[in-house]
């Protein structure tokens, strides 16, 4: 079996779900988000992407419904044992088939907690599910139970978080030594995309977004590639992912001269990163972490040229985002504890200029404050 952690792992991370379902009233929970089948279980797939569900037990007990091809998937990479399979068809309806599994478990379920804002649940299998379960339970909004769990790492999983933050720094690396003049953009992404892979690495849960020129102002990953030119700036913003567990890293590297807007941007940004990290504080609101890169942002003048989040956790997450939640937002009052993971994401984009500058990171919070989990500085690269 592939699995990445000892089963006392997967079991003591289920006990903890039972205890916070007791404090919610649940009897039972309808899970469709993979990373939360892959934090209790171990399953590694992206057969959510078809209807795919476990349920969980207050009891205990659970399955996962599936089809055909996920059935060895989750024999290989789970410690899930009950694995039952809906068929293909016309008429085929597995929600009822879901259902009736419920029912079969023969616990008596009043209040059953559903992922609702999973990427394995469309607006059409909800609406699917609702009438399946329709008279037979009341069904509760319960997306948020497991993310708590999975915010707080394990001894175990910030060794997956370290190897990741690893192999993010070696990629890094290959993307500032490769950036000059006349180099293809694609090359880079090839040489990052090695670096990951070599070092037994897995691919991330959203490709690589790079961009140049005008494009370096842009956070998303589009289709097309060009050359670096003698005066020049490139964005690279790219996730590492080890066993799912994910370290990204976003930088700005300029080609030719540094303008003196440049300058002053990276300068601004170390200085809210470094106000940030201060912020990061035990049983602090994470709110404290934006509101420190809100005062800076403002001192220089940059309020327009700023995001309005700073950051978000990271963990085992699937495709299509590694994304997770907490995020690093104006008035968010989740309270920081140690052993989570953020990207600390400190963007400055001056459209007016056409100037960006992004020295962005991975931390883990500590008993005492954070560590940056990246031995590649955030100082100014320029080549020529």
């Amino acid at each position: 079996m592939a699995l990445h952690f000892d089963r006392s792992e997967y079991l003591l991370r289920q006990k903890k779900l039972i205890a916070i379902m007791e404090k919610n009233s649940l009897e039972g929970m309808l899970l469709f988000s993979q990373e939360s089948m892959y934090y209790l279980t171990g399953f590694d797939s992206i057969g959510y992407v078809f209807f795919q569900c476990m349920y969980f037990g207050s009891d205990g007990r659970f399955f996962l419904l599936t089809r055909a091809p996920d059935l060895r998937q989750a024999k290989h990479t789970s410690i899930i044992e009950d694995i039952r399979i809906w068929v293909d068809g016309p008429d085929t309806d597995p929600a009822r088939e879901l259902a009736r599994g419920v029912a079969e478990m023969g616990l008596q379920v009043r209040r059953l907690g559903v992922e609702w804002a999973a990427y394995g649940i469309t607006a059409a299998v909800g609406q699917k599910v609702c009438t399946a379960f329709d008279g037979l339970c009341e069904l509760a909004d319960a997306s948020h139970l497991v993310p708590m769990l999975r915010a707080i790492k394990s001894p175990a999983e910030i060794v997956f978080v370290r190897k990741a933050a690893a192999l993010g720094d070696d990629a890094l690396e290959q993307a500032i030594n490769m950036a000059r003049p006349g180099v293809f953009e694609g090359d880079i992404l090839a040489s990052m995309h090695s670096a990951i892979l070599q070092g037994d690495g897995d691919e991330a849960s959203i490709e690589m977004i790079i961009g140049s020129g005008r494009d370096a102002l842009l956070s998303r990953p589009f289709s097309g590639r060009r050359q670096l030119s003698a005066q020049d700036q490139l964005t690279i913003e790219f996730g590492a992912s080890y066993r799912r567990y994910h370290a990204v890293n976003m930088r700005t590297i300029l080609m030719g001269q540094a303008s003196a807007r440049h300058r002053y941007l990276h300068e601004t940004a170390v200085e809210a990163t470094n106000a940030c990290l201060e912020a990061f504080r035990p049983e602090r609101p994470l709110a404290d972490v934006f509101d420190a890169f809100l005062r800076v942002s403002q001192k220089a003048g940059l309020e327009k040229h700023r995001y309005n989040a700073c950051g978000y956790s990271l963990g085992a997450t699937f495709p299509p985002n590694w994304m997770d939640q907490p995020m690093l937002y104006r008035g968010n009052s989740t309270l920081c504890k140690p052993n989570m993971v953020f990207f600390l994401n400190i963007v400055f984009v001056d459209s007016d200029s056409g100037t960006a500058m992004c020295p962005s990171q991975t931390i883990l919070t500590t008993e005492t404050g954070c560590e940056r989990l990246s031995r590649v500085p955030i100082d100014l690269v320029v080549k020529d």
